[in-house]
């Protein structure tokens, strides 16, 4: 619905193959994340890829896009129509290094939401999927997991913005965000059910304590870009805006503000 089908097709295998490739390595190796183990009771239940269940890489294809687009929202003008939010993007925003770099801390604070209630999956129906060798700081995670998911977050959205960047070169249009503009809200709503799913199944296992820090954490980067959604509402250069996005993106379908 945001980049178009050729885009994502293209992250997809891309995107897996590095996650993959980050998750073999550090099983075997203990980088980038650390060492640790996945159980291998739930073989028999799901794909396996060379030790690495299949939808486990593959979920940090959807969790890069979602935090991509969340940076997105935040580096970009916004204007409303009605209800609807509509993000006025520009190729240089999309590939530019703040964006990437912003995506890349909003996908390690999805990690730090996930992978504590995670590691205990024997609590709810996720079932125990892996183990650390050694019990971590952080509600069992070591550091060196989040500085792993930095370096390979920044890795994917830098090959995002790659194939975006390519696929424009060859022409290569954004048909169904064109097309439909809340398809640019796809991601930031996928963003946000993330977090919502994770912190209810943080309560519901009655591990309360990690539930509020986890409210916490977010709390505070939740209310920033509440604010600074709203002032670009306020005092942003319309105009401006839509005629830049306009420029990049000449067939969008943007709503009367």
């Amino acid at each position: 619905m945001h980049l178009g089908i050729k885009r994502a097709f293209l992250f997809c295998t891309a995107g897996y193959f590095i996650a993959w490739l980050s998750e073999y390595s550090s099983i075997h190796n203990g980088f980038p994340y650390g060492y640790y183990n996945y159980i291998e009771h739930t073989k028999d239940q799901e794909l396996w890829v060379l030790g690495v269940p299949f939808m486990d890489s593959l979920s940090y294809v959807f969790l890069a896009y979602a935090s991509y687009s969340v940076a997105l929202m935040i580096n970009s003008p916004v204007m409303r129509s009605g209800r609807l939010l509509y993000i006025l993007q520009t190729k240089g925003i999309r590939g530019s290094f703040h964006t990437r770099v912003l995506a890349t801390v909003l996908f390690v604070y999805l990690d730090i939401i996930i992978d504590p209630v995670s590691l205990q999956g024997d609590k709810w129906f996720l079932g125990q999927i892996y183990e650390y060798p050694e019990k971590g700081v952080y509600f069992g995670v070591p550091i060196s997991n989040f500085a792993g998911w930095f370096v390979v977050g920044y890795v994917l959205i830098y090959v995002l913005q790659k194939i975006d960047r390519y696929m424009s070169n060859k022409g290569t249009k954004d048909y169904f965000a064109q097309r439909y503009p809340g398809g640019v809200l796809i991601g930031p709503l996928l963003y946000v059910s993330v977090i919502i799913f994770m912190l209810s199944v943080t309560f519901y296992i009655r591990d309360y304590d990690l539930g509020w820090v986890g409210i916490f954490i977010f709390l505070l980067p939740a209310l920033f870009m509440y604010s600074l959604i709203k002032a670009k509402l306020m005092h942003g250069d319309i105009d401006r805006a839509v005629k830049a996005h306009r420029k990049d993106f000449p067939s969008a379908v943007i709503p009367k503000p």
